[in-house]
């Protein structure tokens, strides 16, 4: 079993900046890219047929076929997935939408365009070790990636 990280983005300049951002995590988590909402289930769909499990998603706002907070909704809808960790990684989003995103899809974490590398890998180490801890993960191959401190204090 791998635990996944699905960037949803449409363009592609930006969709390679968050790739190339998370790049340091791509030695232990399976990277997975989409560009708009259908290719993105697809990934989903992948991720459940071969045993995985979707741990974190960074979504943009603005997509060309319908919109990643509609997108995140889905995914809290969905059993499989429900307990991925999400991101809303936009520059274009409304206090209607944010406030949407964060009730309806129950949305982790809000990053505005254009964001800071590093901010960005420490808010995504957070998110993953609460998924890792939340979700019975065994984090011992994932150690290097995540809250050394906070997995240590619960298997202590």
């Amino acid at each position: 079993m791998t635990l996944c990280i699905l960037i949803l983005e449409d363009e592609p300049e930006v969709r390679h900046a968050l790739e190339r951002d998370l790049q340091p995590f791509a030695d232990r988590f399976q990277l997975e890219s989409a560009e708009s909402y259908a290719d993105a289930w697809d990934v989903v769909e992948e991720i459940v047929q071969s045993e995985d499990e979707l741990a974190l998603v960074l979504s943009d706002h603005r997509l060309p076929d319908r919109d990643g907070v509609d997108f995140l909704i889905s995914l809290s809808e969905d059993d499989r997935v429900s307990d991925a960790k999400k991101i809303l990684v936009t520059g274009q989003a409304y206090l209607d939408d944010t406030v949407r995103a964060v009730n309806k899809a129950h949305l982790d974490y809000y990053v505005a365009k254009p964001w800071e590398a590093g901010e960005l890998c420490e808010v995504v180490r957070e998110l993953l070790t609460d998924y890792v801890l939340e979700n019975g993960v065994d984090p011992l191959h994932y150690m290097r990636d995540l809250d050394e401190e906070r997995i240590l204090e619960v298997w202590r």
